[in-house]
């Protein structure tokens, strides 16, 4: 299994770490944290050097009920940021995290490989369009509403067979455009209860039917500190646990605020999978 990035083939047969970058004011775990050019280039020179082989910038938080941003303004925080790194680290393999297909392709022009869909292009009827123009990969993720909507629907007649479905026409409506790189991600705590996330934990070797790599973004998230009782600045230990069980039940990515310690997840991984 390998990704296209911009000519750069990253075989994904080794688990591979994502670092989470956010510049937007309001995410659950970092928010304001990285609002300048030098807390940015340290963060983002960290995570590499911690392992880290795509960084994942993102200008709009998606946690529940986050505040809606414009395009306008996702633009005006995305677009210098985009340039800031691609100046600092020319060889990073960018990811941007992004719902609007216009933020997509500025980024990309300046230099972005990945786009990372919260809704699989279901909230821009544009976007997969715009992917397949640049031949970039694509996350697709599993969601129903919006980040201000998700966290009142959670019905499911199925939570499975209904993630696996909404999988196959969204795969299938990337590839009759083009798109050949596709990335899933069943969405943790997007339109979903803190069961049901670990039930897609637990099942989550049946999305491998799917034949495309499997990204897990788990980190921090509620799902870890309301088990727990804690709040997500403690959740670290718990991210730490439930990276590996994903590792164990096939994930071939890691989106992570904490680089080093999901490196590691995949090195020990690694020295338990079958020969």
């Amino acid at each position: 299994m390998t990704l296209n990035c911009k000519g750069r083939l990253i075989d994904l047969s080794t688990p591979k770490v994502m670092g989470i970058l956010n510049c937007t004011p309001d995410s659950f775990y970092d928010g304001g944290k990285y609002i300048n050019d030098h807390s940015i280039l340290t963060q983002t020179e960290k995570m590499l050097k911690d392992g880290a082989t795509f960084i994942d910038v993102g200008g709009y938080s998606s946690r529940p009920g986050a505040q809606h941003v414009t395009e306008e303004e996702e633009i005006k925080r995305m677009l210098p940021l985009t340039e800031l790194l691609m100046k600092q680290f020319p060889e990073i393999i960018l990811s941007i995290d992004t719902f609007r297909s216009k933020v997509a392709s500025v980024c990309l022009d300046a230099g972005a490989a990945i786009i990372n869909d919260i809704s699989a292009g279901k909230l821009d009827d544009a976007m997969l369009t715009t992917v397949a123009k640049y031949h970039a990969p694509y996350i697709m993720m599993h969601m129903k509403g919006t980040p201000q909507t998700m966290q009142q629907q959670t019905d499911y007649d199925n939570l499975l067979v209904d993630i696996i479905k909404y999988f196959s026409e969204r795969i299938a409506a990337a590839k009759a455009l083009g798109i050949v790189d596709i990335i899933i991600d069943p969405g943790f705590g997007f339109a979903k209860t803190v069961e049901q996330n670990y039930e897609v934990l637990k099942k989550l070797r049946l999305f491998q039917n799917l034949d495309h790599p499997l990204l897990v973004g788990i980190s921090r998230k509620s799902m870890i500190y309301k088990v727990l009782k804690t709040d997500a600045k403690s959740a670290l230990n718990g991210t730490t646990a439930l990276n590996m069980a994903a590792l164990m039940n096939g994930a071939n990515i890691l989106r992570v605020h904490d680089v080093k310690e999901a490196y590691e997840c995949v090195k020990l991984a690694e020295e338990l999978m079958p020969c």
